[in-house]
């Protein structure tokens, strides 16, 4: 893979222990006791956080002497279309701030946007618009936690263009307001 992406550890962490397969092949989880290394949603229990290495290149992590799991697999691509949809969800997780259109994607990975979206709807079941909103409210629940930004400034700084369209996908994304996410997170 060629694309590293603009992730923290926490946030990688937060991943595998979710098995958010939005992830896969960007990066992978490498257990220092074991020597195996696993998708970020692969399903096999969970190291201990301080056992953990992240890698962003599968050369890398073999290089390092860890082999691949055999519950998740993650050295076989299970489509040819695999490489572009992992260029596209980089993309969108290095470029999540800026204002993105389909045609900006599209020029990026070289294809047109209506094959882009069609392919990228028939391997992840949804729209290349939908994961870039699921990837901002994933930022945004981060900074709304790790952060005393207000509402209004993590909306802009996670990419909303308006206040209206943020507080609507975070409620259906995250059933809640983001006051209403903070609080309930904070209380824990």
């Amino acid at each position: 893979m060629g694309a590293n992406i603009n992730l923290s550890f926490e946030e990688m962490w937060e991943k595998i222990i979710a098995c958010d397969s939005k992830y896969d092949g960007l990066f992978f989880t490498a257990v220092k006791t074991t020597k195996i290394y696993c998708r970020p949603s692969c399903r096999s229990r969970k190291p201990k956080k301080i056992n953990v290495e992240f890698f962003y290149d599968i050369k890398e992590v073999e290089k390092a002497g860890f082999r691949a799991c055999k519950r998740c697999q993650p050295e076989s691509d299970h489509s040819p279309h695999i490489e572009l949809v992992r260029n596209v969800v980089a993309f969108l997780v290095n470029h999540y701030k800026q204002k993105l259109e389909l045609q900006d994607i599209a020029n990026h990975v070289g294809v047109s946007s209506y094959y882009l979206e069609r392919l990228f709807k028939q391997e992840t079941s949804e729209t290349p618009r939908t994961y870039l909103e699921k990837i901002r409210v994933d930022k945004a629940a981060y900074l709304l936690t790790s952060t005393d930004r207000t509402n209004l400034e993590i909306c802009y700084e996670v990419g909303f263009q308006s206040p209206s369209n943020f507080y609507k996908v975070f409620r259906r994304l995250k059933n809640s307001s983001p006051s209403e996410y903070r609080t309930l997170l904070n209380k824990e």
